[in-house]
């Protein structure tokens, strides 16, 4: 397993976790409803092949992981009970819950754990010394374990107690979804089969500038939709009305045109779009247009149909696809066509695709279209930070390959 120029990090063929107690981190920040079941399980799902592996080699698996923004106090509202609860359930055997995730309590739970059992770690965010990366937290989260296997990817760009703090201190290596995600992400930017389309969209430049700047130099044709294509369509001197636009990132818009244009980059804008006066707006109220046409009231919401079958012609012809944000106000049925049709022509197509964000995660799992793409990330700004270039701390905190001591059990 490696990243982006960087030494190929220790998997779980690297460890032998029989008669071991494991420390596992996940990432099951998911979305609870209002009676404290859970309501999307896809992380869930995503971990099991690590929690099963573990199981089926003879650990003891201590599953760690936070659940939103405590702000380092307990909150009911976010206990991972819940997701204990759940785990149970997918795993087909009794998933333990203890309510805390250091202390004598914990530790006493954690001895008394059989190899082959299960038990899950209360919110570490309710402890304001996780987010702070304190010392003595991550020695008492370590203290649990006999080795640390990370499969968080969603949150191996932050440097957390138990992300960057624990693998100081027992032997770390990387849980299979942490593998496949650095791998599938990492092979786009080191040896992607080409031609290499990438498509970006969202609502805003600013958020996107880094991973742009950084495609451009790597890509062979670039898509850029969504509300972020507005800003560009304005630097380009078109009328986009009350379009969402950073007026501040003009400059950077055109930087980034003009990086295209010196690397022969295809570089493709919306020509036409879908708008409407607002969001709200009625079926009948929502229109296409020529990006030459846009009245000075209306906004852009989704590229429209002229300039999607332009990209579906790219998507034919690609060897590798990386696509990063939806194409429009997808939530809406008036704005999800652009979004829809190309998700289609990637899940279709033959190339190698790989897509990661929330919102977009959110929209191609709506159209029951995961299954076409090579590789769906379960992270949000961990993979966009990864496309950018940045080295993860997540990532980075792991043992390098065949250099993982093998402890002995205790």
């Amino acid at each position: 397993m490696g990243s982006s120029g960087a030494v190929p990090k220790a998997g779980l063929d690297d460890i032998d976790p029989a008669a071991k107690r494991v420390l596992l981190r996940v990432d099951f920040n998911a979305p609870l409803s209002p009676d404290g079941s859970l309501r999307d399980e896809t992380r869930l799902i995503a971990a099991l092949p690590t929690i099963r592996e573990l199981l089926w080699r003879g650990a003891a698996v201590i599953i760690a992981t936070h659940v939103g923004r405590p702000e380092g106090k307990p909150d009911p509202a976010l206990s991972t009970r819940p997701f204990a609860a759940h785990l149970s359930l997918l795993l087909g055997i009794p998933v333990e819950w203890v309510d805390d995730c250091v202390g004598p309590e914990v530790e006493s739970r954690t001895r008394a754990l059989r190899f082959g059992q299960v038990l899950m770690l209360e919110n570490l965010r309710f402890h304001k010394e996780e987010e702070a990366n304190d010392p003595a937290f991550a020695a008492q989260l370590a203290a649990l374990a006999d080795i640390y296997v990370d499969d968080a990817f969603g949150s191996a760009h932050r440097a957390h107690a138990s992300i960057v703090g624990v693998p100081r201190l027992l032997p770390a290596v990387a849980g299979r979804l942490m593998a496949r995600e650095v791998a599938n992400l990492g092979m786009i930017l080191e040896h992607p089969k080409r031609p290499l389309l990438a498509i970006v969209g969202g609502s805003k430049l600013s958020t996107k500038l880094e991973l742009l700047t950084h495609l451009v130099d790597r890509v062979d044709a670039l898509c850029l939709g969504g509300a972020m294509a507005a800003t560009f369509l304005k630097a380009a001197g078109r009328e986009v009305g009350r379009s969402l636009v950073e007026d501040d990132f003009l400059d950077q818009a055109r930087a980034i045109v003009g990086q295209a244009s010196g690397r022969r980059v295809d570089l493709q804008i919306p020509i036409d779009a879908v708008v409407a006066l607002s969001v709200e707006a009625k079926p009948t109220e929502v229109k296409v247009r020529s990006v030459e046409e846009i009245g000075a009231d209306e906004m852009i919401l989704d590229v429209g149909p002229d300039t999607i079958t332009r990209w579906e012609q790219l998507v034919a012809r690609a060897g590798t696809i990386v696509w990063n944000g939806p194409l429009g106000v997808y939530e809406k049925a008036p704005f999800a066509q652009g979004t829809q049709r190309l998700a289609e022509a990637v899940a279709a197509s033959s190339a190698r695709s790989v897509t990661g964000g929330g919102d977009l995660h959110a929209a191609i799992r709506t159209l029951g279209l995961e299954s076409g793409f090579t590789h769906v990330s379960t992270g949000g700004g961990a993979t966009l930070e990864f496309l950018e270039g940045r080295e993860l701390p997540g990532v980075a905190a792991l043992r390098d390959a065949r250099r993982v001591p093998r402890p002995a059990a205790r």
